[in-house]
């Protein structure tokens, strides 16, 4: 008998490659989705229109329990969180929570990362909440019995996402021959892992009862330096890098987004022991390496010139800021 889930979302940049997968593999997916993803819905899933933040959108769904797992893709605070203890307790078999890589502590005390690195990111508000998120979630697991499996995905792209503050503005720049900031010296280690990988491993543990009061990290193994992952962009547009490395910290004091995801997360080399997941889901293996991933990512962009949109008032900030520190 297939696997009955529920998606809530499952458009998004990572749910997407899940959602396909999903119903490759013969699940009975339903999507529960406001729909206006720009990713279509794929064909074969069972579309629901709704909004989860007004959950009389989604009670007639789950009151009858006929669902072995619900994915909530769109979970950021911890009011949705007990919002869908609430909605979920004793509904489903398995409550999947997408957490973040980011959550784990900032400096990382010891590489690799393992699902036993503490949490606690002391700058990126987005990290923290996640975190909140999760404790309550584990607490509901423990008093109550609420059947939660939390993942924590790192830097996960499909092939619209470019992997640095300001998107297709600093891939314009690259193309322009104009100089791009790469934060610190460059050399600090960073993982990239494209949500087809991703979601081999997420979609093993559907269903799986021994991933309940569980948390795994799903990643490539895939080591890159920022260095590397710029000069891999503009070697697929075929233009020439023109780097200037800025400190992390003169960034955050120009640009506080910017700077919280860098001192917050990716100015902080990270490196992943994914051994948990494996032991469970023996075929997840991430096999599409960076500089195939962006390439995909570059011919997207060049092929769809409705998307290529410079933020100008970024773009004259990196501009400012080069010269300032040059």
């Amino acid at each position: 008998m297939a696997l009955k889930v529920l998606f809530i979302g499952g458009t998004g940049v990572i749910s997407s490659a899940c959602s396909d997968l999903a119903l490759q593999r013969g699940i009975d997916l339903t999507l529960f989705t406001r729909g206006n993803s720009t990713r279509p819905a794929p064909p074969g899933a069972k579309l629901v229109l709704g909004d989860i933040n007004q959950p009389g959108d989604i009670l007639g769904l789950v009151d009858g329990g006929q669902f072995d797992a619900v994915v909530n893709w769109v979970v950021y605070t911890p009011d949705q969180a007990q919002r869908d203890i609430d909605l979920f307790g004793g509904k489903v078999g398995q409550y999947i929570f997408i957490s973040s890589a980011s959550a784990y502590q900032k400096p990382v005390p010891q590489l690799p990362i393992t699902e036993e690195t503490p949490l606690g990111n002391p700058i990126w508000a987005y990290s923290q909440a996640k975190q909140a998120c999760e404790e309550l979630l584990f607490q509901a697991y423990e008093s109550s019995g609420f059947p939660v499996t939390v993942v924590r995905p790192s830097h996960t792209y499909d092939k619209t996402l470019l992997p640095f503050h300001g998107g297709y503005t600093v891939l314009d720049r690259i193309i322009q021959g104009k100089p791009v900031i790469i934060h610190g010296d460059g050399t600090s280690l960073w993982v990239l892992t494209h949500h087809r990988d991703f979601a081999r491993g997420f979609l093993g543990l559907l269903g799986q009862e021994q991933a309940i009061g569980e948390a795994y990290q799903i990643t490539s193994d895939e080591l890159l330096s920022w260095n590397g992952i710029f000069q891999s962009i503009a070697d697929a547009a075929g233009a020439d890098l023109h780097p200037v490395h800025i400190p992390s910290d003169i960034i955050a004091r120009a640009d506080t987004i910017w700077g919280d995801s860098l001192l917050g997360d990716k100015a902080h080399s990270v490196v992943f022991d994914n051994s948990k997941i494996k032991a469970l889901v023996p075929d997840f293996k991430a096999e599409i390496p960076y500089q195939e991933g962006c390439r995909e990512t570059v011919r997207w962009y060049l092929d769809h010139p409705e998307h290529e949109i410079v933020n100008q008032d970024l773009d004259s900030l990196m501009d400012q800021l080069i010269s300032r520190w040059q």
